[in-house]
């Protein structure tokens, strides 16, 4: 199969191992503008087929994500198949068993230089105890993993996951906040780029330009995170021999209804503010 080169300006590598989540946060930006995902999950050894393609950069890893990606059957074959050449990243609510996971990977294996951890644990008080993720999150600590802690600022639980933070920092942890994206009680939270984008009160035609390589559980590709979540616009699949990546404006129809992930002003890999995954030129 050919190898899949990854452009010189894209920012980020996200594979969506599962859509399942053994969590069930009520402002789950997977949700946005989207009912409950439920898509066939392929094995493992059709990711590691469709990963070890990409050819990468040091400083832009594969990041195994979800949904809750330690909940793929074929988590630990994944991690431990995919080629040296791949640097791994994997975003996870640590809802699973802490001692199997160090007894099976390696620390090396998912660490790098990086201006933060490589696994990066999301925190949700209205679900989770604190005393629990920390004595697990210290517990990967001590095995040598490059381990952190996100909280998102949502309005209904900032104080907790602020509170959260400072207990963190005095016992070493990397704790850091995300802003809140999406809606709570008819406000839409979030600095974004383009105005209305987000909105969902209307339809309008664009050309968009991506700078991340979206790839879900199915192995198909996607142009952004609201096609991905809503299984539509495919632009290839990993386990297509011939596919490559064009790295080009395409025609949408769906400015207004963009996904937050999408158009959200950020921090880029290199913790740099002012990037936006997505370059939509207007009419």
């Amino acid at each position: 199969m050919k190898p899949i080169r990854i452009p010189a300006n894209y920012n980020y590598i996200a594979v969506f191992l599962t859509f399942a989540c053994n969590l069930k946060c009520g402002y789950c930006i997977n949700n946005f503008e989207q009912k409950l995902i439920r898509r066939k999950v392929i094995s493992g050894k059709d990711f590691v087929l469709g990963l070890n393609r990409i050819i990468s950069r040091d400083d832009l890893p594969v990041t195994l994500q979800g949904g809750e990606p330690t909940l793929h059957p074929d988590f630990y074959y994944i991690v431990n198949n995919l080629k040296s050449e791949l640097n791994i990243d994997i975003l996870t609510n640590l809802q699973f068993d802490v001692d199997e996971f160090i007894r099976k990977v390696d620390p090396a294996r998912v660490k790098r230089d990086s201006p933060y951890a490589s696994i990066r644990i999301s925190y949700h008080p209205e679900q989770m105890k604190l005393d629990d993720l920390i004595r697990e999150t210290l517990k990967l600590r001590d095995a040598k993993f490059s381990v952190g802690i996100w909280g998102v600022l949502h309005p209904a639980s900032e104080k907790a996951v602020l509170a959260a933070t400072e207990r963190c920092k005095k016992l070493g942890i990397d704790f850091r906040t995300k802003e809140f994206l999406g809606k709570h009680e008819g406000r839409l939270y979030g600095m974004y780029r383009y105005p209305g984008a987000c909105d969902g009160k209307f339809r309008k035609k664009v050309k968009c330009r991506t700078t991340e390589l979206l790839i879900d559980s199915e192995g198909s590709i996607f142009r952004c995170h609201a096609d991905l979540y809503s299984g539509k616009n495919k632009i290839g699949s990993f386990l297509d021999p011939e596919f490559e990546i064009e790295d080009e404006f395409r025609d949408c129809s769906d400015f207004g209804h963009c996904n937050p992930c999408d158009v959200k002003v950020k921090t880029n890999r290199f913790q740099q503010y002012g990037h936006t995954s997505v370059e939509i030129e207007m009419p």
